[in-house]
């Protein structure tokens, strides 16, 4: 059977069931936006936040997260929209790609998310993929939720970096792969001078698939450079190897990104990247915001 590419509506294409499900996800993420943007300013009157433009440290930023945790008694909403052009097969649709941090101590988070994705190939371009569901030509939807920690284990001095350690699991709620996944990321970085920042991670996940469970390896390398107060770029090089599948995949990437402080507390960003191999997808674009509050 021969399958074309064709332009994506904006509620989807993939039968009634998967309209609805994504016209809800998205009018429930507008709602959700339009809310803390009205109430937020409120909240954030009555709080210590800084007065100047400091980072957000968003996770959605880049492949790698932050190595920080979020201010105990705040909270960091993060969303984004991934468009994925897999090679020979319909691209991939990822989003809201929602992430909610809150902060429990000086070095705890509390972390839970939500993302849905419409296409072939899986999503293996953010931090909100659970595994490699979505193989073959055929268009499909998968849909799962996260939920775990993040613990940041050391603070810079000298050449000990800045720490943290997340442990996630994602549950799929669609899709044709059921299986809970655990995954263990280990975030590692230092501040250099001019106030740049190079950040690596590993995340290692149990990943499962219609095959069965298999290994997961995601490295990554970012290197962060302030432009001005309210603007940063970076250049990132991330992968995914798997082990334990009939055909295992290896899918390295590398290209920019940048953000744009909106206001102290609303942060706009995108990235981009292509793929080194033909395993890999030929390029991605993820666009997204956070807020805190």
């Amino acid at each position: 059977m021969v399958h074309t590419r064709r332009p994506l509506a904006a509620c989807g294409m993939t039968g009634r069931r998967g309209r609805r499900l994504r016209c809800a996800v998205v009018m429930l993420v507008m709602v959700v936006m339009v809310v803390m943007l009205a109430w937020g300013p409120f909240v954030a009157g009555g709080r210590s936040l800084a007065a100047g433009f400091d980072e957000l440290d968003t996770d959605r930023d880049a492949f790698t997260p932050a190595t920080n945790t979020v201010v105990p008694g705040h909270l960091l909403l993060e969303s984004s929209y991934a468009w994925i052009d897999n090679r020979g097969t319909p691209p991939t649709n990822s989003f809201p790609e929602l992430l909610v941090r809150i902060g429990a101590t000086e070095r705890l988070e509390w972390r839970l998310g939500f993302n849905y994705e419409e296409g072939s190939g899986g999503s293996v371009v953010s931090a909100v993929e659970g595994g490699e569901g979505l193989f073959g030509e055929e268009l499909a939807t998968e849909s799962n939720i996260l939920y775990g920690v993040k613990l940041q284990a050391t603070d810079q001095a000298g050449w000990v970096p800045r720490s943290s350690v997340l442990v996630e699991g994602f549950t799929p709620v669609s899709g044709a792969v059921w299986g809970t996944e655990p995954v263990v990321t280990y975030v590692f970085g230092w501040e250099l001078p001019h106030e740049w920042r190079f950040d690596s991670a590993i995340r290692y996940a149990y990943a499962d698939s219609e095959e069965g469970r298999f290994d997961k390896w995601m490295p990554s390398a970012v290197l962060r450079i302030p432009v001005t107060e309210r603007w940063e770029v970076h250049g990132e090089w991330f992968g995914s190897w798997t082990g334990g599948l009939a055909d295992d995949k290896v899918r390295p990437f590398v290209g920019p990104g940048t953000h744009f402080l909106l206001t102290p507390n609303l942060e706009i960003g995108c990235r981009m990247g292509w793929g080194l191999t033909d395993d890999a997808a030929s390029f991605f674009v993820d666009s997204g915001l956070g807020w805190r509050y």
